[in-house]
C-alpha cells in the first residue's frame, strides 16, 4: 500500500462559493500512477466544506440561495458577541451543521470512481478569504 499526502490551497472571493475542484482532483489521482485505491479530501477549516453534488449552474445557484435563507447572517447569535477572530460568522458555523468536512472516493486505473453527474467542490462559507486548505491522501496500490 502507497500513501501520497497533498495540500491544495485556494483564495475565495465571496461570503459563500462553490468551487468544483475535481478536474484537479482527477489530475493528482491520475499522477500518482497508483492502480486502484482511495482519494479522501479533508477542509482544513470550520467555515468550509467539501462536498458532491452535481455541476450545474443554477443548481449552484439554488445551493447557495438555500444556504442564505437556512441560516441568515443577521440572525442573533451567541457567537458574535465575542468572536474569537473578529469576525460574525456564526452563521457559517451554523451552516457547516449540515455538511461533510471530508469526502472519500475510490478510484480504479488512476480515475475517480464518481457517479455520470457527481462532481467534487469546496464549499466557501465565509469569505473571502486569502488561503483555504485541502488535504488530499491518497491510498492505493
Amino acid at each position: 500500500m502507497n500513501y501520497i499526502k497533498h495540500t491544495i490551497e485556494r483564495e475565495t472571493t465571496s461570503p459563500i462559493q462553490i468551487i468544483d475542484v475535481t478536474g484537479e482532483i482527477r489530475e493528482l489521482v491520475a499522477s500518482c500512477e497508483l492502480e486502484k485505491g482511495q482519494v479522501t479530501l479533508v477542509s482544513q477549516h470550520t467555515t468550509a466544506f467539501i462536498n458532491i453534488n452535481e455541476q450545474e449552474p443554477r443548481l449552484l445557484e439554488d445551493m447557495v440561495t438555500f444556504l442564505k435563507r437556512l441560516v441568515p447572517k443577521d440572525g442573533n447569535y451567541l457567537h458574535n458577541i465575542a468572536p474569537v477572530d473578529g469576525r460574525d460568522n456564526a452563521h457559517s458555523h451554523l451552516m457547516g451543521i449540515f455538511m461533510n468536512s471530508s469526502e472519500t472516493v475510490p478510484f480504479e486505473s488512476g480515475k475517480l470512481l464518481l457517479g455520470e453527474w457527481q462532481s467534487i467542490f469546496f464549499v466557501e462559507l465565509d469569505g473571502p478569504r486569502p488561503k483555504r486548505k485541502i488535504l488530499m491522501h491518497v491510498s492505493g496500490i
